[in-house]
């Protein structure tokens, strides 16, 4: 996709996440010998991140030298260092997919200009699937424009989210705010790469979403195609200037709305009193699970305790 009526620094953009993309799927060929390395518990980064992650700031460097970088491996190490335009990068969005075989990833670029997100691509490489944006012009997958969905009622809603899995991450109190989310819409899910669930949320394929622990490469470019496509994007208090927050939630006008009334109280934004309620509603959870855990040591089959076991009689026979 290199249409004229594009921006010039978006085909650029575009023209950077397919070679990115290019890159991955080469790797995705042969993902068992791709070489994986920890930066810290379940936080993976193979080499294929650092390549695509090269080949994106050489493309943009190319066409703008005098632009500034912010990329998820390299940090600002590369580009200028007081540019008023910044290129804000997430080669590989969903690693630990990925290293998986598991197609649910993409490359993620956005320019911000001044602070503002003003361009922004998402490319997922398994679909050959492009969502773009510049902004006040709209928001496109491949050659259509895209709008978010216009359900208005959550219960009816396909929420997208992504699990804690850092060290340190408050894993009880995001169940707790699962919990509540799960109980009052159709369903939810846990794709893996938040760029992608937030172009997912652009193009209405899911009606919201929210995650906490992200990082401005996460959602840089996503939150631009969200509300190019009428979308609302912000923290969990609702505040629009999210980026750095950690947090995020978005959906059309409605639907983030009532997702903001329920998430409003987790929120690191939160007032003392939400705070308070939130963590005596964990403890009060915590307290009935133990309440209750049965008592009686488990009963383990004789077999297991060294006896013999009789093969099965039938090779189609369950074990």
């Amino acid at each position: 996709m290199s249409s004229p009526n594009l921006h010039p620094m978006l085909n650029v953009a575009i023209k950077a996440a397919r070679a990115a993309g290019a890159i991955i799927n080469r790797a995705a060929l042969d993902v068992e010998s791709v070489r994986v390395s920890a930066k810290q518990t379940n936080d993976f980064v193979t080499e294929v991140d650092h390549a695509a992650e090269a080949s994106i700031i050489e493309t943009l460097l190319t066409a703008y030298p005098g632009h500034g970088i912010l990329a998820e491996e390299s940090g600002s190490e590369h580009g200028a260092k007081d540019s008023e335009f910044v290129w804000i990068i997430d080669p590989l969005d969903g690693t630990t997919n990925f290293i998986h075989g598991f197609p649910v990833y993409c490359v993620s670029i956005a320019l911000s200009v001044k602070g503002k997100i003003e361009q922004a691509v998402v490319y997922d490489p398994s679909r050959n699937d492009i969502f773009c944006a510049t902004k006040g012009r709209g928001a496109y997958m491949n050659d259509r424009r895209v709008r978010v969905a216009k359900r208005t009622r959550l219960q009816e809603c396909l929420i997208s989210t992504g699990f804690p899995y850092r060290p340190g991450d408050k894993l009880k109190t995001y169940l707790h705010m699962l919990g509540e989310v799960m109980s009052q819409c159709a369903g939810v899910r846990r794709p893996g790469a938040a760029a992608l669930d937030l172009a997912y949320v652009a193009a209405g394929f899911s009606d919201g979403f929210f995650e906490s622990g992200l990082k401005p490469w996460d959602v840089a470019a996503g939150s631009l195609l969200v509300t190019e496509a009428g979308g609302l994007i912000g923290n969990f208090t609702g505040e629009a200037d999210f980026m750095d927050h950690g947090e995020c939630v978005a959906g059309n006008p409605r639907i983030y709305g009532q997702l903001v009334t329920t998430l409003g109280k987790y929120s690191k934004f939160a007032g003392a009193g939400d705070k308070a309620s939130v963590r005596q509603a964990v403890l009060d959870a915590a307290q009935a699970v133990d309440a209750d855990m049965p008592t009686q040591t488990l009963s383990v089959p004789r077999t297991a305790r060294g006896a013999k076991s009789s093969p099965p009689s039938g090779s189609g026979e369950p074990l």
